[in-house]
């Protein structure tokens, strides 16, 4: 069920696109103008000079620092396009775990990297991760990730060069992303693009969605009874005919009910497993639904 329009306003998405905003006016005051000149040891973007020094809270500060409008405008709608549906398919909790915890892991390999630049590579492509990290990309780049596994075969259009319209399923986009960030690991040049946090973010995307959360997110209770091992019935020794047939119809209930469970709903939660909630037919669909309400009453 989508939540309504009052309460989409004040989702945790519309909330970080609005700190995000605010964040890069204070930033180009607290700078001295646009674009933001940001140095190598600053308190706020992240560096390993700076977690060297104990500037732990870099992993958080420079995720809402951007070099320029461009920067910025992507990763706010990034975060716009994919977050509203992580959000609304994980909760907000997950949601603002999997963004953060992107971003944090992703800026801790690119700081790594730099780290390792400046004390052993001596080329132009070792020293191109020697520099500050700044942006949201790679919590962003963590919720495409997210958006991916979660609906692998859904379509979205895009527009290449902002002109031409694209379709491509959030599988394949995923895969460009990645590819892309990839290439600018191994073929850095100039770009001063932060592509091993991008890489990260991409990461532990997956890992969340993969291992943290996996398929039961819409359906925990249905999980919890997959697990659970069979009951047994227990024999009752008694001569009384209305306890015998208490027992059998309680024990034709429960039959009735793993039989159900294990003939309709179990392919479809493998269905959910391998291609994601919105692969289901409507049929399928109420089944689930009803096996939900069934649960429910048990």
């Amino acid at each position: 069920m989508r939540e309504s329009s009052f309460e989409a306003r004040r989702s945790a998405t519309m909330v970080l696109l609005i700190a995000n905003v605010i964040a890069f006016f204070l930033e180009c005051f607290y700078y001295g103008g646009y674009p933001p000149i940001i140095h190598r040891g600053d308190y706020l973007a992240l560096s390993w000079d700076g977690l060297t020094h104990g500037y732990v809270w870099q992993l958080i500060t420079f995720q809402f620092l951007h070099a320029g409008i461009l920067h910025l405008l992507f990763n706010c709608w990034t975060l716009y396009v994919f977050g509203r549906e992580v959000e609304e398919t994980l909760g907000v909790k997950k949601f603002l775990t999997v963004y953060f915890a992107s971003g944090a892991i992703g800026g801790l390999l690119q700081a790594i990297a730099g780290g390792l630049a400046l004390h052993f590579a001596k080329s132009d492509w070792g020293l191109s991760f020697a520099g500050s990290a700044v942006g949201a990309s790679a919590g962003c780049f963590g919720l495409v990730a997210a958006f991916a596994m979660l609906y692998p075969e859904r379509p979205l259009m895009l527009l290449l060069f902002l002109i031409i319209p694209v379709s491509m399923r959030a599988k394949f986009l995923l895969l460009f992303f990645t590819l892309l960030a990839l290439f600018g690991v191994l073929f850095p040049g100039d770009r001063h693009t932060a592509d091993v946090a991008h890489l990260g973010g991409i990461i532990t995307g997956l890992v969340f969605v993969r291992y943290a959360i996996h398929w039961n997110l819409h359906w925990p209770r249905l999980r919890r009874i997959r697990s659970t091992p069979p009951r047994r019935l227990v024999k009752v020794n008694s001569g009384a005919s209305g306890l015998r047939a208490r027992v059998k119809s309680g024990t034709t209930d429960v039959q009735a009910a793993e039989d159900f469970l294990s003939k309709e709903v179990d392919p479809i939660l493998d269905k959910i497993s391998a291609h994601g909630i919105q692969s289901l037919t409507e049929r399928e669909r109420r089944i689930l639904e009803a096996a939900r309400e069934r649960m429910g009453k048990r």
